[in-house]
């Protein structure tokens, strides 16, 4: 069965915003992450109370997807190698257990449709059962990532060390907490990539290619 949708799971300072991005343009796929979604429930006013509740949650999962268009939408996000978790300002922004419920529904109705590059920390673990669905795991080196955080947001590597380690526990929390899983394992997931040494366009070119993308599609990626 072809994949009609790329989840790209990652830790902070991995990269795999950056690949995401090239990946939804080679394809000409949406692209949706976690800091879309966040930002359209801020710009709609989606407050928490609004969140939680069901028949509002869904209200706005329709209106957030149906206005969702080609990965063009998001352009400018996932430039570079971005920390994921930060708001508009570079500030460390974890979300609520509310609002990571929101995004998993986005998650859900998006993988529905197809035709999607998500890029979210749970996300292959959310849509794991579905054959269509190509799980990636982009990775990186301490060191690497430290030094990337560092970068794209104007602090030392120290601070940086500091912000890593909030938000690999706090992923990994939210990983055992919703999803019961206590270890992330390779097994999880159908390609794990480490960005050490790659490009984000490297990166890309071996998930098109794995998604058994044209061959257009793979001259994209440039």
């Amino acid at each position: 069965m072809p994949c009609e949708v790329v989840c790209i799971s990652s830790q902070d300072g991995a990269g795999a915003q950056a690949v995401g991005l090239v990946v939804a343009d080679s394809l000409g796929f949406r692209l949706i992450d976690e800091e879309i979604v966040t930002r359209a429930a801020v710009d709609a006013g989606v407050d928490k109370e609004v969140v939680a509740d069901v028949e509002q949650r869904k209200s706005f999962v329709t209106r957030f997807v149906e206005g969702m268009g080609t990965a063009g939408l998001a352009t400018g996000l996932g430039a570079g190698y971005v920390i994921a978790g930060t708001d508009v300002t570079g500030q460390y922004a974890p979300a609520s257990d509310d609002l990571r419920g929101l995004i998993r529904s986005v998650i859900e109705e998006t993988a529905s449709i197809g035709s999607a590059v998500i890029v979210a920390h749970a996300a292959s673990l959310a849509l794991g059962d579905r054959e269509d669905v190509l799980r990636v795991h982009v990775t990186a080196s301490a060191p690497t990532r430290e030094r990337r955080v560092a970068a794209a947001l104007g602090i030392d590597e120290k601070e940086a060390v500091r912000k890593l380690k909030r938000a690999d526990a706090g992923r990994a929390d939210y990983l055992k907490r919703f999803y019961d899983v206590s270890a992330e394992l390779p097994t999880h997931y159908d390609l794990v990539i480490n960005t050490d040494k790659l490009t984000p366009e490297q990166a890309a070119r071996l998930i098109v290619q794995a998604v058994g993308g044209s061959a257009d599609a793979e001259k994209s990626v440039t």
